[in-house]
């Protein structure tokens, strides 16, 4: 997610210092899962990558959308049914975040985003009136969930990979705590999260892709948080000279396209991340930068056609990197304009 070690085919880099003494030995693991290859990497009992690889595959097969095995393939045939107490778990967390956002992050999308071709690959332009029809069904507030039973208004399908890897990242890391674990580090597809500093007590460095070309706008240190960014660039088709993107926004049933190139939220629990960085791409950067303002336990850094936007609490831990080394960094302030 980068002694430097780069895993290019992911959106987000790992950036390890070289000349840093390591105190303890890892042990690292390397899946195919939730569509992207995984890195886990543990300063610990090698066997927890065992258990950390079934806990992923296990979540896959119960919320993938294209299983038709699946928890949530079956409630989106049905309209209602049984959840097991992990998935009620996360959709009750995701419906939380939908609620937070006034609706920026809906997980009900999903018939419009399948529509584009995003989950199929069939990528097409839908006509105006067949999107209309498919909006007028979206809306995470006819989703209701209680007692491990899960309902949906009729016609109504729903996905949760927009926080089903940062939700991944949380449980995993829950259960190297658990045994001990005070470092260790994930790289899932381009969600970074970090247990602890690096075991010589520095802390880690996570590099964010640059979103419109090769190499990477900057690097973050961190301990002990999840780095999540979400993008534009990360799945998109070309139609009439026009780039469209998967994160389709809510409201309008096209790709979002408000200047913001990449949004990554830094913040303790990765499934908030994970879709606070969606949700903020949607709003755009004036209404995201308003939202962060109001509250909430995270940073972010917002890249634009412009240059760079940050919170304030990342301003002694960001640095610009590549062709954004000399690009203008602008820090926000909560309690300034």
């Amino acid at each position: 997610m980068k002694q430097l070690l780069i895993l290019c085919t992911l959106c987000v880099a790992i950036l390890f210092l070289t000349g840093c003494k390591q105190t303890a030995e890892p042990h690292s693991a390397t899946l195919f899962a939730m569509d992207t290859v995984m890195e886990l990497t543990v300063y610990g009992d090698r066997q927890l990558l065992d258990r950390a690889k079934e806990l992923v595959l296990d979540m896959e097969h119960r919320l993938s959308v294209t299983d038709e095995d699946s928890e949530i393939a079956a409630l989106n045939r049905t309209g209602s049914g049984e959840v097991s107490a992990d998935t009620e778990k996360l959709l009750t967390q995701a419906l939380a975040l939908c609620e937070r956002t006034g609706g920026a992050l809906d997980i009900s999308i999903y018939p419009v985003v399948r529509t584009w071709g995003f989950t199929t690959g069939e990528y097409q332009l839908p006509e105006a009136g067949e999107l209309a029809k498919l909006l007028a069904v979206v809306d995470y507030q006819n989703v209701a969930v209680n007692q491990g039973v899960a309902v949906l208004s009729p016609g109504m399908e729903i996905d949760l990979g927009s926080v089903a890897k940062g939700w991944a990242g949380d449980r995993i890391l829950e259960i190297f705590r658990q045994n001990g674990v005070k470092s260790a580090l994930l790289n899932l597809g381009g969600n970074v999260h970090t247990l602890g500093a690096k075991p010589d007590g520095s802390s880690w460095r996570v590099a964010v892709r640059d979103p419109s070309g090769e190499g990477y706008a900057g690097v973050v240190e961190v301990t002990g948080k999840a780095v999540i960014t979400s993008g534009g660039y990360q799945r998109f088709f070309e139609a009439d000279g026009k780039t469209y993107h998967h994160i389709i926004n809510p409201a309008t049933g096209y790709p979002a396209d408000n200047g913001l190139l990449s949004v990554t939220v830094v913040g303790d629990e990765g499934v908030v991340c994970d879709g606070l960085s969606t949700a903020l791409f949607v709003m755009g950067p004036d209404q995201a930068a308003e939202f962060w303002k109001a509250g909430g336990n995270f940073d972010a850094i917002f890249i634009t056609s412009n240059g760079i936007v940050i919170t304030d609490g990342l301003k002694n831990t960001f640095s610009p990197l590549d062709s954004y080394k000399d690009a203008k960094v602008t820090v926000l302030y909560r309690d300034k304009d």
